[in-house]
């Protein structure tokens, strides 16, 4: 069992920034990935960026070059550094990771909202 707790969310004027952090605890030595999605009201839920354990990491075509992902594993912690942000990032957040058991098993957050407003 994995448990994520995301935080850092909030609101923020368009061109600022935040930063999302996604606390681990748990069988986390067996996480082997983390991802972030988001999900706007009336729309589906979408992958944001994501990182394996060895650090490789991709992005959506609309936060490349804005957003950031991160961890520090001595922290469990994963964070979703996100600038320059526009009315258009305004969404639910949620980190979300992929623990091996043998085969992968998904665990979700509870989700931080982030509400970019001038």
């Amino acid at each position: 069992q994995v448990q994520l707790v995301e935080s850092g969310g909030g609101l923020v004027q368009p061109g600022g920034s935040l930063r999302l952090s996604c606390v681990a605890s748990g069988s986390i030595f067996s996480i082997s990935y983390i991802n972030w999605y988001r999900q706007a009201p009336g729309k589906q839920r979408d992958l944001v960026a994501g990182i394996t354990r060895g650090g490789s990491t991709n992005y959506a075509d609309s936060v490349k070059g804005r957003f950031t992902i991160s961890r520090d594993n001595a922290k469990n912690t994963a964070y979703l550094q996100m600038n320059s942000l526009k009315p258009e990032d305004t969404a639910v957040y949620y980190c979300k990771a992929g623990v091996d058991v043998g085969w992968i098993v998904d665990y979700w957050g509870q989700g931080t909202q982030v509400t970019v407003s001038s």
